[in-house]
């Protein structure tokens, strides 16, 4: 037989093997079998070396098991990102001014079908890149505790009983509701103390009290883990007493696994490995520093780090098994989610790419948009009219499609800026002149005033002020930020507010419609403006959402999640994780605007606050509160009803007060509603300085109203609150 011949003989032969090996159906391909044994299976399957390449998040294929690479990385933080064409809702601290718990789960059950449909079609093209998998490292619920963090935006602000309620809400939406299956997999981040600086973050050691530790900065990532059940937790780049946060025995297993029962997997954040030894400089080497990780349950590296276990392994610094304990760990989730089943019998195999960027998710989009909107200040000139005769759209965000998408972002084909927005409401004979009129962060190379003068011809000038993520976000992506995202200024950038007192003589009505993902020192601008409209970074709608308010197809209902500093010498320092003098709980200084502030078209009453019991025992029982609010304007409207509790006799230092519950009301005008508030055992708790959590005897007060209860926010504008107490024995 000629050569040829017998190569080609032995190739076909190879082929025949290769398709049968392929064609096998092994243990842990079988649904039918426990979760424990088809992984058991797996692993024994798998050579050592395979077994420290699948601990990576790009995990390569494993051709002989029929196993196609997956890649571990992806992200939804308002809409699926970086992967295309998706629906993009508002950013995550805009849908946390909406207190919707509701709306959050809808946007998330939206987001979870649209991540199916996309890995539906990258798969069927074997495409299995980052951004392409189902493991989405979304909610951010780290706290917002300082103004100043770039980052904030992506949370839901800065108090944890908000944060708890908005982030369960999200992963049950992303993960769905099918005992068998997820939908998606959500992943809490970054645990467990994180918000700034971002310039130091690789090196940064947060100092915090027991106390803090267990009020401000654990308990949204409980809830995730108890209540939502959570499949995966992202670790911090930052030190937490001490102790690397993807490193830390006492986060990781004390407190992770052995107290709240975890059974998802962990990852690093993107490159906080490195960090072990670049930056904390808690070991010398790569090896030593995976090692680190791997023994604390570290069990997946977003990074470059753990291509060194083999030398790790070889050093005996690691053993095999420490590699089978930590895939025991992360294998699970490719199992829930059906990676290792046949498609026909995953329920989500079917959907398809129609539902990507919908109709219905458009809508979706819009009204989660309208809800995060705030009024802060209105002196009759809201809602317009629409059949103005002339309109003056001016600005450097009006037409800026980057204010729409925040960070962690889609994209999609149509997105309505805000001059987009307001075009396409007003009537056909109403002219809407526009001109940019001033740079973002920069004064005008031009000096000429050429923008001013339209105002004095319109019946109203709207001025879109703001910041954009070149200026705040991550350390990388704020190219703008000499500060690595940080805010180091909390004021308008001083051209904006130039700008903003050129047009004030020559406007008739000056409506001001800022952007942003953190709070604004804007004394100046509330002072030169007749109506202020805080828009966040809106989502694709956010133009018409804008729109809808403005002209009154919408009532304004959004809340801030976040306290607005009068001045920066009003907050302890950055670094300072102390929670003294920080969020509407501890801060003393009076804000601009208050934690839950926000205004509305029509205007509401709180009254006959009553409670079932006057005094109950310790631990035993929860007390009913009922309270009646009534519109008393003239147009229908959603109030915010908040409920705030005051542990007279907490342990010092202590909250001032607390949110412990929310309800969104519909009325009608001149309509009263009875709402009613459970106030369980666990809102009567506190924390006390080594960090134990308890029920103490004596009053607690019940405050129920439309905002947290500083004395500045009636005279704001803000309904007048109801108090009652009862008495813990």
């Amino acid at each position: 037989m000629k050569r040829v011949q017998i190569i080609g003989l032995l190739a076909a032969i190879a082929a025949f093997c290769v398709v049968q090996v392929q064609a096998e159906s092994f243990p842990f391909n079988d649904p039918a079998l426990s979760m424990e044994d088809r992984i058991e299976d797996l692993i024994s399957r798998m050579t050592v070396e395979e077994k420290m390449a699948q601990l990576r998040y790009a995990a390569p294929a494993i051709e002989r098991l029929d196993i196609p690479a997956y890649n571990w990385w992806n992200e939804c933080l308002h809409g699926v990102a970086r992967n295309g064409r998706a629906t993009v809702f508002p950013q995550a601290i805009g849908m946390a001014a909406s207190f919707d718990e509701d709306l959050i789960k809808r946007i998330a059950e939206a987001i979870a079908v649209e991540a199916r449909a996309k890995y539906n079609a990258c798969s069927a093209q074997d495409y299995r890149e980052r951004y392409q998998g189902l493991t989405f490292w979304t909610p951010n619920i780290n706290i917002f505790r300082d103004p100043r963090w770039g980052r904030g935006m992506e949370t839901y602000g800065e108090d944890p009983f908000l944060t708890s309620l908005l982030g369960v809400s999200f992963v049950e939406g992303l993960q769905g509701d099918n005992p068998d299956y997820l939908m998606a997999a959500g992943c809490a981040k970054h645990y467990a103390v994180h918000s700034g600086p971002e310039d130091v973050r690789h090196s940064f050691d947060a100092e915090v009290t027991a106390k803090d530790l267990w009020e401000t900065y654990l308990p949204a990532f409980e809830a995730l883990v108890v209540d939502g059940k959570v499949e995966g937790i992202m670790g911090a780049y930052n030190r937490v007493n001490g102790e690397a946060a993807c490193a830390s025995e006492y986060l990781m297993q004390d407190i992770l696994r052995d107290q709240w029962d975890f059974d998802g997997y962990f990852t690093s954040d993107c490159g906080a490995i490195e960090d072990l030894y670049l930056g904390h400089k808690l070991v010398e080497t790569a090896e030593e520093a995976v090692a680190m990780a791997l023994k604390a349950g570290c069990n997946l590296e977003c990074g470059d780090v753990y291509k060194v276990l083999p030398e790790a392994l070889a050093q005996g610094l690691i053993t095999e098994e420490d590699l089978d304990r930590n895939l025991r760990e992360l294998l699970p989730t490719r199992f829930r989610l059906g990676l290792f089943d046949p498609p026909e019998s995953v329920p989500y195999s079917s959907i398809t790419s129609e539902v990507i960027g919908c109709d219905e998710h458009r809508e979706l989009s819009r009204e989660a948009a309208v809800k995060s909107l705030v009024l802060l200040k209105n002196d009759n000139v809201l809602p317009m009219r629409k059949d103005y005769k002339k309109v003056y759209v001016t600005g450097p965000t009006a037409t800026q499609v980057d204010v729409l998408l925040g960070n962690y972002f889609g994209v999609n084909e149509d997105m309505a800026t805000i001059l987009e927005g307001v075009t396409g409401k007003v009537s056909p004979h109403t002219t809407v002149e526009y001109r940019p009129g001033s740079l973002m962060d920069r004064p005008n190379a031009n000096p000429m005033d050429w923008f001013s003068n339209p105002a004095t011809e319109s019946e109203v000038t709207v001025a879109c002020l703001g910041i954009y993520p070149l200026i705040e976000g991550e350390e990388g992506g704020a190219i703008a930020s000499s500060t690595k995202g940080d805010r180091m200024d909390l004021n308008l950038p001083e051209n904006q507010l130039t700008f903003l007192r050129t047009l004030r003589p020559k406007a008739d009505k000056l409506v001001v419609v800022i952007t942003g993902g953190s709070p604004s020192t804007c004394e100046e601008v509330i002072e030169l403006a007749d109506a202020v409209l805080w828009v966040w970074y809106p989502g694709q709608e956010g133009g018409n959402a804008v729109a809808d308010v403005l002209f009154g197809d919408a009532v304004p209902s959004g809340r801030l999640p976040i306290t607005f500093p009068k001045s920066l010498d009003d907050l302890p320092p950055f670094e300072d994780y102390d929670m003294e003098g920080r969020t509407y709980r501890y801060m003393t200084k009076e804000p601009m605007f208050p934690f839950g502030f926000g205004l509305s078209y029509t205007q509401f009453k709180y009254s006959n606050l009553r409670l079932n019991a006057q005094s109950v025992e310790s631990g035993k029982s929860a007390v009913m509160a009922t309270v009646t609010i009534a519109n008393t304007g003239s147009v229908a409207a959603e109030e915010v009803a908040q409920l705030y509790l005051t542990v007279e006799n907490a342990p010092k230092p202590a909250p001032l007060y607390s949110l412990k519950g929310v309800k969104r009301v519909k009325l009608n005008p001149g309509e009263r509603k009875t709402v009613r508030f459970e106030i369980t055992p666990d809102m009567m708790s506190v924390v006390d300085t080594e960090g134990k959590q308890g029920v103490v005897e004596g009053p607690i007060k019940v405050i129920i109203g439309g905002c947290s209860p500083v004395e500045c926010a009636v005279d704001l504008g803000a309904p007048q609150p109801v108090t009652a107490s009862f008495i813990v024995e």
